[in-house]
């Protein structure tokens, strides 16, 4: 049982694609996988169906307070069903859903994985998380009986707020096949542009809300723009901030040079971030970015916040720039533009090599299953059972 708030292709963003390729991939291996999940809103899609090898179950959205999708129908439903199921498999602590399936896999007693995509939400205040997270959150971290983290930052603050639960370190993963520099051989990358034309451009791929930063992006393009007059920067998602962005753009003086996608299938952002001279994402706050991950392999370099758990990954193969600060992420930006081609490449070349040593979807999701394994081993020691539901 795989319990999430949303899911790809419905919704963009890293929790529903992250749940959509493991459950897909481990659907692949021959595990019997059932998604509970929202519909957000779309009364029309249909309430279950089964895709890609795995079943999805949703549930009404009634409300959507604070950008958390409210879900009742979906409580009777956990409560009965979960004992179908040898592994329950929360993504998030910050959903309605989630806090729902962890009460019940603890009133089942059944071994329940979390995975933390994230401490904070973009999304919610910080006055609210920080009353939430050693309360309600906590609740949700403790009735795991392993949570999973992508880098050492999050799985040290959780051992820092008090934590108990085991916590393994299992990283993000990327379809290194499909994101490769060979994906945007012969890609139409012309459309990006409004006059059809081939210019060289900027990426930002993600939600446009505040978080993102994508308003200190467009600040630091005008402040390059005429150093740079072929150049232009090319957003891909769509968001609260749209509007307010635009607006900016055109304060700024560069919404010629600036274009809004929309919402893009994920099968066609190789493409889009593939042939980007840069990739930037000036986040104010991030678990590991899959965006970043998927540039990289594009063997793109990138421009990125300085976060701590992005250091590693990113220090040779792009640049890190302090939050909310358009200055630094201009002065980055115009670094990486000016450097040489070949130079240029030799750091996309690097990223790729990075990206397919440590970051690799197969890696996750056999990392993934084996912590599955490693529960119901614990169970019976005597007989271990092999995974047929997730």
């Amino acid at each position: 049982m795989r319990v999430v708030p949303s899911l790809y292709p419905e919704k963009m963003g890293g929790i529903g694609l992250h749940a959509h390729h493991l459950s897909r991939l481990q659907a692949e291996d021959g595990h019997d996988i059932t998604v509970y999940t929202s519909d957000n809103g779309d009364s029309s899609l249909p309430g279950c169906e089964r895709r890609d090898g795995y079943k999805v179950k949703r549930y009404r959205q009634v409300a959507r307070p604070l950008n958390n999708t409210i879900t009742p129908g979906i409580v009777s439903d956990l409560v009965r069903e979960a004992e179908q199921y040898d592994v329950v498999h929360i993504h998030s602590h910050l959903y309605f859903s989630s806090l729902m399936a962890a009460l019940v896999s603890q009133l089942r007693d059944k071994p329940t994985v979390l995975t933390n995509h994230g401490i904070m939400s973009q999304s919610v205040s910080k006055w609210v998380q920080l009353t939430y997270l050693p309360t309600v959150g906590r609740l949700a971290f403790e009735s795991a009986d392993r949570i999973l983290c992508y880098h050492e930052r999050d799985r040290n603050e959780l051992l820092d707020r008090g934590v108990t639960t085991d916590i393994d370190v299992i990283h993000n993963g990327i379809d290194c096949e499909q994101f490769a520099p060979t994906a945007t051989d012969g890609g139409d990358v012309s459309q990006v542009a409004d006059d059809g034309s081939e210019s060289p451009y900027i990426a930002f791929v993600g939600r446009l809300q505040p978080g993102k930063g994508a308003h200190f992006l467009i600040d630091a393009f005008a402040r390059i723009a005429d150093s740079y007059p072929e150049r232009n920067l090319v957003l891909v998602g769509d968001g609260p901030q749209r509007e307010e962005l635009e607006a900016l753009a055109h304060e700024e003086g560069v919404a010629d040079r600036v274009e809004f996608l929309g919402e893009v299938p994920n099968e066609q952002i190789p493409a889009v971030v593939g042939e980007a001279d840069v990739f930037a994402l000036p986040s104010l706050a991030e678990g590991m970015p899959r965006t970043v991950l998927e540039a990289l392999a594009c063997e793109t370099p990138v421009v990125t916040t300085d976060l701590k758990q992005l250091r590693p990954l990113v220090e040779d193969v792009g640049r890190l720039v302090p939050a909310e600060s358009p200055g630094t992420l201009a002065d980055a930006l115009a670094d990486l533009l000016a450097m040489d081609a070949d130079k240029r490449d030799r750091m996309g070349t690097r990223g790729r090599e990075r990206i397919l040593e440590k970051y690799s979807w197969r890696d996750t999701v056999r990392q993934t299953t084996n912590v599955y394994r490693e529960l119901l081993d614990g169970e019976d020691q005597a007989t271990p059972q092999p995974v047929a539901h997730q």
